[in-house]
């Protein structure tokens, strides 16, 4: 691999980790959670772990983040967790609804908070990658329809004027939006999230609405800091055919690819100064229909293809040839620990391959740093490096995968200090 500095961190999203938020998904949360449980079974019995977590599944209190994993309080607990990992850089979201819970209320004890968050990080060696948003939004923001609306952008760019002004001091890398094209899909269009509205156009004028989002707040963090990093977290699928050399299919695959994968970054192109994406797993189309591949997958039932990273970063070289990339995201549900190490050592191979080739792959963060709220799925699903006990005071366990691969990074450093001598 390279001699220069590369990014080895983890990443978390406030509202799955800090606890006691309030916002839009805790609304939700509350009317859904027993419906959410009585679908379970209806939702998930296909999947290999299903009699192990058909208890937990069908229980409303999974569906609830409530006290979350306490991380708002617990903060410098975890970040130590970090260092004896090895780690270098860490992802985190800093939550809108804590710091403007009112359209005109700011919080600044929270705003303190997250000042003493970045300081605790840069005092640790730990580079602080501030992600703004995260999918979720103050309650009175969603009222007024959220990125639906156009005119609504007035509210996020006078949030992203505050926070730039108030937080962005110490930060280096910013990364403005995770996941746009998840959350368009998953809210507006297939009605899975809030607000659960189910119309193909309103799912399109979001997706656009979000990239609009992105360029506010390019704007606004370049003019106070025309040096900062700025990115975002685009959710990359490894999409390929069924049937080899198939002309449907591959026909088919080409506009999945483009519609989920490329057309948004194609919008924000000269707006960024790294690509940022998130990879979790590789599916394959029949047609427009999506085929079941087999073995190994994860808990969740997503077909496990560490490798499939690499013609990922092949295609961001080739589309953006100037831009270096962050690999954001990436990681597995995977409650027992039985493929992690795998994934993480495959997961590294594909990188230095890359690098072989001449992409300028930068960072790599995992998902997740902790055990935490997995959105609609609830607790069940177990993506952390550290386990959490939720029941026997939030007790932070690290994983054996994570302690292999902390050895591994510990060598890596070793080796590339040797070769810069």
């Amino acid at each position: 691999m390279k001699s220069q500095k590369f990014f080895w961190g983890a990443s978390i999203a406030s509202h799955q980790v800090e606890g006691n938020n309030v916002n839009q998904w805790t609304e939700w949360e509350k009317k859904s959670a027993v419906n959410s449980a009585k679908n379970a079974a209806t939702n998930l019995e296909q999947l290999k772990n299903w009699k192990e977590i058909k208890s937990r599944a069908e229980s409303p209190d999974n569906y609830i983040s409530g006290l979350g994993v306490d991380h708002y309080n617990r903060f410098k607990e975890d970040f130590d967790i970090i260092q004896k990992l090895n780690l270098n850089a860490f992802r985190f979201t800093i939550e809108w609804s804590r710091i403007q819970p009112q359209e005109d209320i700011w919080d600044e004890q929270v705003i303190e908070h997250y000042k003493e968050y970045i300081n605790e990080l840069r005092s640790r060696n730990i580079e602080p990658l501030l992600n703004i948003w995260h999918w979720t939004v103050p309650i009175w923001f969603s009222q007024k329809g959220g990125f639906k609306k156009r005119k609504n952008l007035k509210y996020f760019e006078r949030f992203v004027e505050r926070i730039t002004t108030e937080l962005f001091e110490n930060i280096d890398y910013i990364i403005t939006l995770n996941e746009p094209n998840v959350y368009s899909i998953f809210s507006y269009q297939q009605g899975l999230w809030p607000p659960q509205k189910k119309n193909i156009f309103t799912a399109i004028r979001v997706y656009a609405n979000l990239a609009k989002a992105h360029k506010v707040a390019w704007r606004i963090i370049k003019k106070k800091y025309p040096e900062m990093k700025i990115g975002v977290a685009q959710h990359l699928i490894n999409v390929q055919p069924s049937r080899q050399h198939n002309f449907i299919d591959e026909i088919s695959v080409r506009i999945i690819r483009y519609c989920w994968n490329w057309w948004w970054l194609d919008r924000i192109s000269s707006y960024q100064d790294f690509i940022g994406f998130n990879y979790y797993f590789t599916d394959y189309y029949k047609g427009f229909r999506k085929t079941i591949i087999g073995s190994p997958v994860s808990d969740l039932g997503w077909y496990l293809n560490p490798q499939g990273i690499l013609p990922l970063l092949e295609t961001i070289k080739a589309r953006f040839p100037n831009k270096p990339i962050i690999i954001t995201e990436n990681g597995l549900a995977d409650e027992h620990d039985t493929y992690r190490q795998w994934w993480l050592s495959e997961t590294m191979k594909a990188i230095k391959t890359a690098q072989s080739q001449n992409i300028d792959v930068q960072g790599y963060l995992h998902w997740s740093l902790l055990d935490n709220f997995e959105w609609a799925f609830g607790w069940w699903p177990k993506f952390g490096l550290v386990s959490v006990n939720r029941e026997q005071d939030m007790a932070r366990i690290i994983r054996k995968s994570a302690l292999w691969w902390a050895d591994e990074l510990k060598e890596y450093s070793r080796a590339t200090y040797e070769e810069k001598s």
